[in-house]
């Protein structure tokens, strides 16, 4: 006991000094705990030598994990997903899966009969990393966009397509239709009693307790290890049960104050599972590289085509394709729970679970600079996919007509960007006096504002409004009104400021409206050439301070019931 806790200090302070070289020089935390655990392992130092202790503190590791995950995975998400990210995510699956199979074992990595590099392989390369992607997105502010709620959806997919796997993955070594039933069978009971308790045993006492914040944390955990157990008596695996523990979880009321109050204790665990992860990585041979950068390649290369392809054949054009392509080309923290799995089963050699760890390094720094890059990428890429032949949405116009100058000329407004403000603006339009829609173009590159405007007979054009190649093909020289509704947050290549520069550059006559997120940047932009900037903020002020009057006066039943019928009659593209 004494020695366990020895390396479990040892690897949290190590944990600690290279996590923090690791966040001021950009890189992923898990990195720094993987080179923290080789350090400190059998293959660096050898301070840590113990398999027990290796072994107990990975697999503690990996319970947190899973069931932090598990609360993570939203069921009524995967429920509403709509059609492109459940045949997006079918597409990348499915695909990748059979690419991985038939590269894997075309290079000679066995597939059965004992061995099952190839398969695990495949299902490593699958998976995408949720800590990298949501991470570096949230920081882009990229989470609420359209590529981004498509990436968000593929992930929880993957995670469900994983649970399958470890529910299969215990009979590999006798793989038969009816072991597979019965495998998958153990998993429905297993999690048919999670949610039976979950929704009508744990609400009540839960709420009996949700003032105590020790007894919420103390019985998170011990839900936790009882399903762990549960799948444990069922032949399954504690880390399996621990996943739908969280998963289960995740379906009642109390999920977000559970969620709030593991984190901490996840960060110490999974910190833990990563360390004692690098603590199985050997010094890598020649081989041993050459064939994780094998890996790394092969993910890269899948993920575009797996990704890209439905979404481009689900017609959401090039920009919308490419980006949850090069959002999710990296290998998963879950795949390394996977590959742990196989090792410990024997269905894999040491070589190849050395190799997918040293891809997983290679290619967490690779798509951190990616998915921070995406844009630029995505602005070289896209002139490159068009002369290859691939048609982008701008190829055919609304009317039908082959998109060319003067496409958008005779349209007195032209919005530039379109969100929610732009939307809330349409609908206040169509509701107050809809002849003036006729006189109004819209110029966004989001494939679901350019088939939702086109279906309700609106004129947009499909393209970047930070490209000026964009703004000449939309007429802007000959509009009267230009509104710039998208705030800086959200733009992409450009801001209000430069966009108002741009606009100004082509038409010095028009009025232009723009957006201001800061005040500090309303002078800016009226120094750009701007004629109005609105500052969001201030009719939201105006609308809390009514709110506020009409509690003081006892109206607020009247005011809601006003805002409801408004809400009833709206008809917005974007909800």
């Amino acid at each position: 006991m004494a020695e366990l806790i020895r390396d479990i200090t040892l690897c949290i302070l190590f944990a600690w000094a290279l996590g923090l070289a690791a966040h001021f020089l950009r890189q992923p935390l898990i990195l720094a705990y993987l080179v923290a655990g080789f350090i400190i392992g059998p293959y660096g130092t050898g301070w840590v030598h113990t398999r027990e202790s290796i072994n107990t503190i990975s697999e503690l590791g990996l319970i947190f994990m899973l069931f932090m995950i598990g609360l993570e995975i939203d069921l009524k998400k995967i429920v509403r997903a709509g059609r492109v990210i459940l045949f997006g995510s079918g597409g990348q699956l499915v695909g990748g899966c059979l690419l991985g199979i038939a590269f894997f074992m075309a290079i000679g990595l066995p597939m059965g009969k004992g061995g099952f590099d190839a398969l695990y392989l495949c299902i490593a390369c699958a998976l995408s990393s949720t800590v990298i992607i949501v991470k570096v997105l949230y920081e882009k502010r990229e989470l609420d966009t359209l590529p981004g709620r498509i990436t968000l959806g593929i992930l929880v997919l993957q995670d469900i397509f994983a649970i399958l796997f470890l529910a299969v993955q215990p009979s590999l070594d006798n793989l038969q239709i009816s072991i597979v039933l019965l495998s998958i069978g153990r998993v429905v009971v297993l999690v048919a009693v999670a949610l039976v308790l979950s929704r009508y045993v744990l609400p009540p006492l839960f709420h009996r307790v949700a003032r105590r914040p020790e007894l919420v944390l103390l019985g998170a955990l011990a839900w936790c290890f009882l399903i762990g157990e549960i799948a444990e008596k069922l032949h399954l695996s504690r880390e399996m049960g621990s996943l739908v523990a969280g998963v289960s979880l995740s379906t009642f009321p109390y999920a977000l104050d559970v969620t709030a109050k593991v984190t901490t204790l996840r960060d110490f665990f999974i910190t833990l599972f990563f360390v004692a992860l690098g603590m199985t990585i050997p010094i890598p041979s020649l081989s041993v590289v050459g064939f994780a950068l094998v890996i790394a390649a092969f993910t890269v290369v899948s993920r575009l085509v797996t990704t890209f392809v439905p979404l481009y054949l689900m017609k959401q054009g090039l920009r919308a394709s490419l980006l949850p392509a090069l959002n999710l080309a990296q290998i998963s923290e879950f795949s390394l729970v996977v590959i742990q799995v196989g090792i410990a089963a024997g269905h894999l050699s040491t070589a190849t679970s050395s190799a997918v760890s040293f891809a997983f390094v290679v290619l967490a720094v690779l798509s951190t600079f990616m998915i921070t890059q995406s844009d630029p990428i995505c602005r070289w890429s896209i002139p490159l996919l068009k002369r290859m032949g691939l048609r982008d949405l701008d190829h055919v116009g609304v009317d039908g007509e082959a998109h060319g100058d003067g496409h958008g000329a005779g349209r007195r407004i032209v919005i530039l960007g379109f969100f929610r403000s732009a939307s809330a603006l349409l609908s206040e339009i169509e509701r107050q006096n809809p002849s003036l829609l006729e006189q109004v173009s819209v110029v966004d590159f989001n494939p679901v504002v350019f088939s939702n405007l086109k279906a309700r007979g609106l004129h947009v054009i499909y393209g970047d409004i930070s490209n000026v190649d964009t703004l000449l093909h939309a007429g802007i020289a000959s509009a009267e009104i230009i509104i710039l509704s998208v705030p800086d947050s959200l733009l992409k290549g450009a801001n209000n400021e430069k966009l108002v520069r741009h606009v100004r550059s082509l038409n010095t006559t028009a009025k232009v409206i723009a957006t201001a997120d800061f005040l500090s940047d309303v002078p800016d932009i009226y120094a750009a050439g701007a004629d109005y900037v609105t500052v969001p903020r201030i009719s939201d002020a105006r609308e809390l301070l009514s709110a506020i009057e009409a509690v003081d006066d006892s109206l607020l039943d009247e005011k809601k019931a006003e805002l409801d019928q408004l809400l009833a009659e709206r008809r917005e593209v974007l909800p």
